[in-house]
C-alpha cells in the first residue's frame, strides 16, 4: 500500500467507510476496501475500530448524529415552544426525506446497518425524545402546553409522527399529499398538548 501523507484519524476512516458503503453496499463492503481507499493496511483501520461491527456501528452513529445536530439548535431557540415543536418536527421530516432522496445508496445501507447497529439507533431515538422533552417542558413552564409528564408526552409525539421520520416509511415520503398529511398530524399533536 502506498503510504498516506495525512494522519489516519477515526473521522477519515468513517468518511472513507461511507464512500465504500455507498459504492459497494453493506453486504460487499469490507475493512480491506476501506483500508484500500485510504491507502493504508487493514490493520491500521483496526487500530481505530477493533472490529468490522464497531466500524459499522460508528458510521451509523455518525450518520444519525448529523440529524440530531441539525435539530438541537431548534430546541434551544428563542421562539415560542409551539413554534419550536412545529419547526423541530418539520426539520426531522425534511432531514429524513433529504437523506432518502439525495443519497439513496447510503440510505439503503443505513437501513441495513440500523438493523445490526448495537446501541446507535436506541441512543439516537433517546436523544431525539430528549430534545422533544425539552421543548415540551419549556411549553409547560410558560403555560403553552398542559402535559403532566413531558417525557411521556415526548415519546407519544415521537411515536405519533413516526410515519414522517421512521425510515420504514421512506417510500411514502414522496407521495402526493404527504405534506398535507404531515401538517394535519402536527396540528393534531399541537392541539393535544395545549391547555
Amino acid at each position: 500500500m502506498a503510504p498516506t501523507s495525512e494522519t489516519l484519524t477515526a473521522e477519515r476512516i468513517l468518511e472513507a467507510t461511507e464512500e465504500v458503503l455507498r459504492r459497494h453496499g453493506p453486504a460487499k463492503a469490507t475493512v480491506v476496501d476501506v483500508a484500500r481507499a485510504l491507502g493504508v493496511s487493514h490493520g491500521s483501520v483496526y487500530r481505530h475500530f477493533r472490529t468490522k461491527a464497531a466500524l459499522r456501528e460508528a458510521v451509523t452513529k455518525r450518520w444519525l448524529d448529523r440529524t440530531s445536530g441539525e435539530l438541537s439548535g431548534i430546541v434551544t431557540g428563542d421562539t415560542a415552544p409551539e413554534d419550536r415543536l412545529r419547526d423541530w418536527l418539520a426539520a426531522l421530516f425534511a432531514a429524513k426525506r433529504r437523506k432518502a432522496g439525495e443519497d439513496p445508496e447510503l440510505f439503503a445501507t443505513y437501513m441495513v446497518l440500523t438493523d445490526e447497529a448495537g446501541t446507535a439507533v436506541g441512543e439516537h431515538i433517546t436523544d431525539l425524545e430528549s430534545q422533544l422533552t425539552r421543548i415540551i417542558q419549556s411549553g409547560v413552564e410558560n403555560g403553552d402546553f398542559a402535559a403532566t409528564d413531558p417525557e411521556a408526552s415526548a415519546r407519544a409525539v415521537f411515536q405519533a409522527t413516526g410515519r414522517f421520520h421512521d425510515p420504514g416509511y421512506a417510500r411514502d415520503w414522496e407521495d402526493p399529499g404527504v405534506e398535507g398529511e404531515f401538517a394535519a398530524v402536527v396540528e393534531l399533536v399541537v392541539r393535544g398538548l395545549r391547555p
